[in-house]
């Protein structure tokens, strides 16, 4: 479902795409995040996402009142603290979602796929 928000000038819509690349290049820059990671169902192999390709590792939904909610699949450095860096991420990511679309974040899950080694 697209989000949609009415202006005196008309309707804006908002494509989930647009969010989750947004989303994705915001939690990249976050600390301890490696990247976005991609889950193959059927052999449950996880694997680390290109820059072009972020938006397969985040879904986002929207719901009928324009909240948002977003799942993050990432891969994090080896050593750091995900509780730490889980709560920079999400804070990051719902400060400047929100004040990118308008919309509300209502609830940000984040699923660690992985730990990698940064060299």
């Amino acid at each position: 479902m697209k989000g949609s928000m009415s202006t005196d000038l008309g309707i804006i819509t908002v494509n989930p795409e647009v969010i989750a690349k947004y989303a994705g290049s915001v939690a990249v820059e976050c600390f301890g995040i490696v990247g976005m990671a991609a889950v193959n169902m059927k052999d449950g192999l996880v694997r680390l996402l290109k820059k072009d390709s972020l938006t397969h590792g985040i879904q986002v939904e929207i719901s009928d009142d324009n909240a948002l909610t977003l799942n993050f699949h990432v891969i994090v450095s080896y050593g750091v603290n995900i509780l730490s860096v889980s709560d920079n991420l999400m804070s990051n990511v719902k400060y400047k979602v929100e004040e990118f679309t308008g919309m509300t974040v209502e609830k940000i899950n984040i699923f660690v796929e992985g730990v990698r080694v940064i060299d």
